[in-house]
């Protein structure tokens, strides 16, 4: 099949936001520009591993460069980025890989999101002439790279409460603690 890709080089707006209550939320990837939008959703892991990275990732580039690289340390406020997805939110596909590399000719953070693909075998992650399954492809600067991490990070984190006994994600209906043996906790 021939590979559909969403390309923002660089977008308006790249960030990750969930639809939806705690323990019942999706999540997605969004990136606008010029009126265009692509949404596509992901699992909390692949966020939360995606920002994870994206800081690593900056944070050598940073090291490597003796601090040349324009990649500031942490999100300028001016790129906060507060505002919930663009309603309505159109599922374009669901993440199987997510890619992520430096550009140093651009000093760009690029990041690959990609569809799973139909049948045998996988193209490689980076090559967008080979046919394939969508892929949404951003380019950001270091500064819109370390915005987008806080936001995610912060999402992520923005879930259910865990319990102080065993670290699972607390539930509004209840909670049936492993460290309890089964029974729930009596509220006081």
């Amino acid at each position: 099949m021939s590979r559909e890709l969403f390309v923002y080089d660089p977008p308006e707006r790249f960030v990750a936001g969930t639809v939806g209550l705690p323990g019942h939320r999706t999540f997605y990837l969004q990136a606008a520009s010029g009126g265009r939008i692509t949404s596509v959703a992901l699992e909390k892991e692949q966020v939360e591993a995606l920002a994870e990275r994206l800081d690593d990732l900056l944070d050598e580039v940073v090291r490597r460069s003796g601090g040349a690289a324009p990649v500031p340390a942490i999100a300028p406020l001016e790129l906060a980025d507060d505002k919930p997805l663009e309603q309505p939110v159109f599922e374009e596909f669901r993440v199987a890989a997510l890619a992520l590399a430096w550009d140093g000719e651009t000093q760009r953070v690029v990041i690959e999101a990609m569809a799973p693909m139909e049948g045998e075998g996988e193209p490689p992650l980076g090559d967008m002439e080979a046919d394939g399954p969508p892929t949404m492809v951003v380019r950001l600067t270091g500064a819109q790279a370390r915005a987008f991490t806080s936001r995610a990070k912060a999402v992520v984190s923005a879930g259910r409460p865990p319990c102080p006994f065993c670290s699972l994600p607390l539930d509004p209906e209840g909670h049936v603690c492993p460290r309890a043996n089964g029974y729930r906790r009596r509220a006081a």
